[in-house]
């Protein structure tokens, strides 16, 4: 294994252990959504809830259970996102999802850049079965952030 393999294998179990936004609390804004999401492949299991701050990502917080991959992708993308407007969480989710269709080929600097430790999932797109795991979280943002724009006047 290689030493930059090595620094993203501890990037990804950083995540899993001490993981960003865990613990799934009320959010006290006015446009909430939550998504329930599983894996049906393997059974790894997420619930996300985002809150929304007019266009920007307010919150967001989750509770889950699963492999180190799907957990510390989840924790990385609440970091990535939160603060964000939703026009930079979708560039960001587009840039992942690229991330993840590369089998394994790095993104160019600026993507990679956007994407800061979400890089680490790189080596994951080389086994579809893992993709699954890996953008567990991130559909459950997406459909989250769609519940709660659903209420938005």
């Amino acid at each position: 294994m290689s030493a930059l393999e090595q620094m993203y294998q501890q990037v990804i179990m950083d995540h899993a252990r001490q993981a960003h936004g865990r613990g799934l609390v009320e959010i006290e804004l006015p446009l909430v959504g939550e998504s329930h999401q599983v894996n049906t492949t393997c059974g790894d299991e997420i619930r996300l809830r985002v809150g929304l701050d007019g266009d920007r990502i307010g919150a967001v917080s989750w509770e889950g259970q699963g492999c180190s991959i799907s957990q510390a992708s989840v924790s990385v993308l609440s970091e990535l996102v939160e603060g964000e407007s939703l026009e930079e969480a979708d560039r960001t989710m587009d840039a992942f999802r690229d991330l993840m269709q590369a089998k394994g080929e790095p993104l160019d600097d600026d993507r990679e850049d956007l994407l800061g430790d979400a890089t680490a999932f790189v080596g994951v797109g080389k086994y579809p079965a893992r993709i699954k795991c890996a953008m567990l979280g991130w559909m459950a943002f997406k459909d989250a952030v769609i519940q709660a724009r659903k209420d938005q006047p």
